[in-house]
């Protein structure tokens, strides 16, 4: 295998899958396995993402899963990519990464989004109005005030308030993600695993307008990426075709009984013109042997000049999936 003087570093995002006649709890034991095979391999990080009201992903209670990781690792980072802002009060989330950072110091890290991460009555059942996107700069500030002890609401603090720090970053797929991240000088994370479009423009917008914080000098980019890593590419192929059919699914699902459609139809739609945003979504994809992989994630990173790639591995097996982390880790330099 080939180890290279990268110039980036390499994390994870664990979408905590649910597997089609597979249980939550065979999902949390498979994130763990996940997470130890990412620490061994020398990752940077492992986030969660928040998402509600969706029967494949098993990460909805975001803060439980990452304290149930971070027992259950060592020295790795451990982190939401992100938690969803809008639906929760900014005091209760300082309370949550308060408290993780205090009993996994130095470990956890706080990606903020302003998506809902779910349909119009999950946003419902929340208790939280559509509106509160409008909010999300203020809120963000709010969070951070409560996690540095410089709470901007009088009378209140967020207990604990951890020794150290949580840093924040912001999340997006758009200019407004990439102009808050700058304007406040945090760090921005573009999620092109599923939005790819804006990536190389929200950068750019990003690095020009950056302001330095107290928490980052220069600007700093993480951009997600989809792995299919095996022996071979074959195998790589074989294991995307599943996983993106399986995707496809849960997109286009109208009841339970598309849960059973044919491949054969979720080809022939992928492969029309109703198909094509679905398949654009999926364009930011790393597919082969570690070479090919290790290329292509080069290749990509050069284009924006990241600073650290978050990658996404989908196979539908967990084994598959340790293995396209192992591989695509195996060019990390040693020491990082």
């Amino acid at each position: 295998m080939i180890v290279t003087a990268r110039r980036f570093a390499l994390s994870i995002l664990d979408l905590a899958p649910i597997a089609r006649g597979r249980t939550a709890r065979e999902s949390f034991g498979n994130s763990v396995a996940l997470a130890q095979a990412a620490e061994r391999a020398g990752y940077q990080r492992i986030w969660y993402a928040e998402h509600h009201n969706i029967g494949t992903i098993a990460s909805s209670a975001t803060s439980v899963l990452i304290g149930h990781i971070a027992a259950r690792t060592q020295t790795i980072r451990v982190g939401a990519g992100g938690i969803m802002l809008p639906h929760h009060a900014p005091l209760v989330i300082a309370e949550q990464f308060g408290t993780l950072e205090t009993l996994f110091p130095g470990r956890i890290d706080l990606g903020l989004g302003r998506a809902t991460g779910a349909n119009s009555k999950a946003v419902q059942a929340l208790r939280r109005n559509v509106s509160a996107v409008d909010s999300f700069p203020q809120d963000v500030l709010e969070v951070q005030g409560y996690l540095t002890g410089r709470s901007r609401v009088p009378g209140v603090q967020s207990i604990p308030l951890a020794e150290g720090v949580v840093p924040l970053y912001i999340l997006g797929t758009s200019l407004f993600g990439a102009q808050l991240a700058a304007h406040l000088g945090l760090p921005y994370a573009f999620a092109a695993h599923f939005a790819p479009d804006l990536v190389h423009e929200a950068v750019a917008v990003y690095r020009d307008r950056f302001q330095p914080s107290e928490q980052l000098s220069e600007p700093y980019v993480l951009a997600s990426v989809n792995v299919f890593a095996a022996r071979t590419r074959e195998q790589a192929q074989a294991q995307k075709v599943v996983a993106y059919r399986a995707q496809t699914r849960m997109l286009i699902r109208r009841g339970p009984q598309d849960d059973a459609l044919p491949d054969s139809e979720i080809d022939a739609f992928l492969a029309s013109p109703g198909g094509a945003q679905i398949a654009g979504m999926m364009s930011c994809t790393a597919v082969g042997t570690d070479v090919e992989v290790a290329a292509y994630l080069d290749d990509f990173a050069d284009s924006i000049a990241a600073d650290e790639l978050v990658t996404v591995h989908h196979a539908t097996e967990i084994a598959d999936r340790v293995r396209s982390v192992e591989l695509t880790g195996a060019t990390i330099p040693a020491g990082r």
